[in-house]
């Protein structure tokens, strides 16, 4: 492995004046999120069970079909707006989550929600044609066109299919992110579709005025939700900052580095580490956000990303000019140094991963020659920000170790084909011998983040320990 210590070097290209750090996130927000969405369920089935729900569950037969469907239907709407609530942008749950884990939490929690009511769908149907003495498929054509809302909460099905299909991996691989993103907005689409069936032919929610309630009380929060934190604070964190493009610089092949201008950007709440999403006033494509981390420390009057060109939009932040205005949303993500317990810190970066742990190097207030970098890239070309890591230690003392070289073919592996004869974990102990003691950051794309994540469990270092943000959706 390639260990670079440098000598002395030019000055930081970034010198204004930092910004101030955001007060820590209280701990007691995790569990608060976690305890309301919880009793959210409980509530829930708690109205069904009011609504007669054990006492048909009780009866046995298609009686009990019909309360079960009832209750995967419950369940299954249930579900559904803690999907919304857990991708609002809801401060307290961002903060005490991050985007990363309340993606995967999102996704898992849709698909639940799908096959709840999928259940709902063939479980009502197989109960209501059974009393009636109908085949299955007469019975839901008389449902879809005979009972008030069927007909949209169908169209909303429908909506919703499209939506999980396109959030198989398969399909998500084949999609560009903006593609992926517009399509996932059909889920409020189908969401709301399906509220005038619950409201008009629900019977948990007809015969209930505390259920509806609940329901009402919840669907109106969601709503708040999306439009106060998704739409009204980044137009007002926009119009108040009022960031524009100060000046474009190339960082390598493909890379290019984007520096912007506001009014006061110390009363930003953000921290190294963090992302936005942006949209570039610049023309055509302005409407679609993109996910950029800080590059550098936060700044009281400076903001710098750094972007890879995919070959997509991404391809247009090189031909930015000065003065474009840019809108945004953000701050997100938890790759931050609330988690850092001081001491000693180890960072592996891939390709573009080395843009928010390049923020941290700059942020945290780690001792002289306590952090280690570990930077892989393909070839030395690749490698971005050599001016800033040289710098960083030579006056920070930061050990710069740079894996190069193609990925190794036969297995998922953190390291270059050249290390392949190095265990996984074998490797990140020779980095830093007492690495279980380290404060881990892992940043890059996905395969290689897990590869890394799993070397570091081998290798003896505490879940609590391991800080990772993800580039994936």
């Amino acid at each position: 492995m390639t260990t670079t210590v440098a000598g002395p070097a030019a000055a930081p290209p970034v010198t204004a004046r930092p910004a101030r750090t955001p007060a820590p996130t209280p701990r007691w927000w995790a569990d608060a999120a976690g305890f309301l969405a919880g009793l959210s369920l409980i509530v829930v089935t708690a109205l069904w069970v009011r609504g007669g729900g054990i006492a048909h569950l009780g009866g046995g037969g298609w009686s009990a079909v019909e309360a079960l469907g009832r209750l995967a239907g419950l369940w299954a709407s249930d579900l559904m707006l803690l999907q919304v609530f857990m991708l609002a942008r809801i401060p307290l749950v961002e903060r005490a989550y991050g985007q990363d884990r309340l993606a995967r939490w999102h996704r898992w929690t849709g698909f639940t929600s799908f096959h709840l009511m999928l259940a709902h769908v063939v479980l009502i149907t197989l109960g209501y044609a059974a009393v009636v003495h109908a085949t299955v498929l007469a019975q839901l054509w008389d449902l879809i066109v005979s009972y008030p809302g069927m007909l949209l909460a169908t169209l909303g099905f429908a909506a919703l299919v499209m939506v999980v299909v396109t959030s198989v991996r398969a399909a998500r691989r084949r999609l560009r992110y903006e593609s992926w993103h517009l399509l996932h907005l059909y889920a409020y689409l189908g969401a709301g579709l399906a509220l005038p069936h619950q409201l008009w032919t629900g019977a948990d929610f007809v015969s209930s005025p505390a259920a509806r309630f609940y329901w009402w009380g919840l669907w109106a929060l969601a709503a708040a939700a999306v439009l106060g934190f998704r739409v009204v604070l980044p137009l007002w964190r926009s119009g108040r900052h009022r960031l524009t493009v100060s000046h474009v610089v190339p960082e390598g092949p493909g890379l290019t580095s984007l520096y912007l201008r506001g009014r006061g950007l110390d009363r930003l709440p953000v921290r190294a580490g963090q992302f936005f999403l942006w949209r570039f006033l610049d023309g055509p494509g302005w409407s679609r956000a993109h996910p950029y981390s800080l590059s550098g420390p936060p700044r009281g009057d400076l903001l710098r990303i750094t972007v890879k060109d995919l070959g997509d939009d991404s391809s247009r932040v090189a031909a930015l000019r000065p003065g474009a205005r840019v809108l945004v949303e953000g701050p997100y993500g938890r790759l931050t140094g609330e988690t850092y317990r001081g001491g000693r810190v180890t960072m592996l970066a891939c390709g573009i991963g080395i843009t928010p742990l390049l923020a941290l190097l700059w942020d945290l207030r780690y001792p002289p020659g306590a952090a280690t970098l570990v930077y892989r890239a393909r070839t030395e070309a690749d490698l971005a920000f050599r001016t800033e890591l040289d710098w960083l230690a030579a006056h920070r003392g930061v050990r710069l170790v740079y894996l190069l070289g193609p990925r190794a073919g036969d297995r998922p592996s953190w390291l270059p084909a050249q290390y392949a004869d190095n265990t996984d974990d074998g490797a990140l102990r020779q980095v830093a011998p007492d690495i279980a003691a380290h404060d881990l950051y892992i940043c890059g794309p996905t395969e290689w983040t897990e590869a890394a994540r799993a070397a570091a469990r081998t290798a003896g270092v505490p879940a609590a320990h391991v800080h990772t943000e993800r580039f994936a959706w």
